[in-house]
């Protein structure tokens, strides 16, 4: 499989030699490109600092708003929408979540190059109440953690929440990036924000993180598709694949050291806007996805949340890797269907 091919030997990973280092960070700089480019109708209702909130919604009426939260990484959020058929915005709506709301983070620029998860979380916040609290919240990736995060610093504002293939507790399992993160050094965090100018590039990060070998495999796994391959959907999911983020030099650091370093999420001990949170005071029902053969968050690093939270957890393990839990065929025609149905047959509990 593709993925054994980054598992085989962390030290043989790219981004954990010094050469793969000086390749990214002698990268030239080049403009952001434009995007995401949504295959379903949305309108901007918001737009504070990082944040853009679209509207996907159709005649949502009184429902909770169901919020999807992209992550702050390498990639922008159409990975939510991508095209027909690979698209999370399309197969909730189709089931039934017709208030729906999608939260993209924008590169950094000099205005916004100081900001750090507090930031985020902070305009995060604005955007709930802008849609009315209290909100379900699905997080993918990165976004995972930030929604437990904000779910656990403002409880009354969440309902429920579905956390897919987020790294939670690093310790519970190795990943290719839980390791060379840990075995990277200062200096070099140094080096690649200041080639940015306090900014994180996403020319200068896309070479320090994991990819097949082969390109067609790459879309295979990641949209669980098979050759002859549609050429829009091909030609959606590579304009995507290129287009890439710039992160704030502070962001990046507290995420690499919170997180992935000091394990804080699991362990306790994160402090999220002035206060310090604890996971295991979380009471909201939850619904997490992981894929088995994730190689970038192994399903233990979100299964661990388990045992950390006080109540019951609803579990899905889609026979996948990362990519494919958010844009893969298979995996929005059978997971999703489930968990599109969990999220609507807890309507009547209401809030906290």
């Amino acid at each position: 499989m593709s993925w054994d091919i980054w598992t085989r030997d962390l030290w043989a990973l790219p981004f954990a030699t010094m050469e793969a280092w000086r390749r990214a960070l002698e990268l030239p700089l080049e403009p952001h490109r434009e995007g995401p480019h949504w295959s379903t109708p949305a309108r901007l209702v918001l737009e504070v600092g990082l944040l853009r909130l679209w509207d996907f919604s159709r005649d949502g009426g009184d429902a909770a708003p169901l919020v999807i939260l992209s992550p702050y990484a390498l990639h922008d959020a159409q990975l939510a929408d991508l095209a027909p058929g690979h698209s999370l915005v399309g197969a909730l709506l189709a089931r039934g979540c017709t208030r729906l709301y999608v939260v993209e983070w924008a590169s950094a620029t000099a205005q916004t190059q100081l900001y750090g998860i507090d930031n985020l979380l902070a305009e995060l916040n604005v955007a709930i109440d802008e849609i009315g609290a209290p909100a379900d919240l699905i997080g993918l990736c990165q976004g995972g953690w930030l929604s437990l995060l904000y779910a656990a610093r403002f409880p009354k504002k969440t309902r429920r929440m579905v956390i897919v293939g987020a790294p939670i507790d690093m310790r519970a399992e190795p990943s290719v990036l839980s390791e060379p993160v840990d075995r990277t050094s200062d200096f070099a965090l140094d080096r690649l924000i200041g080639a940015g100018g306090g900014i994180v590039r996403g020319a200068h990060m896309a070479p320090l993180w994991p990819r097949e070998d082969c390109a067609e495999q790459r879309i295979v796994d990641a949209l669980q598709i098979a050759p002859p391959f549609d050429s829009a959907t091909v030609a959606a999911f590579q304009a995507w694949d290129r287009r890439l983020l710039d992160l704030p030099g502070p962001y990046y650091r507290e995420v690499i050291q919170y997180l992935y370093r000091d394990n804080l999420l699991a362990a306790g001990g994160f402090r999220a806007l002035g206060r310090p949170v604890d996971l295991r005071a979380l009471d909201h029902p939850l619904f997490l996805l992981a894929g088995s053969q994730d190689g970038v968050t192994p399903p233990a690093q979100l299964l661990a949340l388990k045992d950390i939270v006080r109540r019951d957890v609803e579990t899905a393990v889609a026979g996948c890797g990362h990519l494919a839990l958010f844009m893969g065929r298979r995996t929005l025609e059978n997971e999703w269907r489930r968990i599109a149905q969990w999220i609507s047959g807890q309507e009547a509990d209401g809030g906290r």
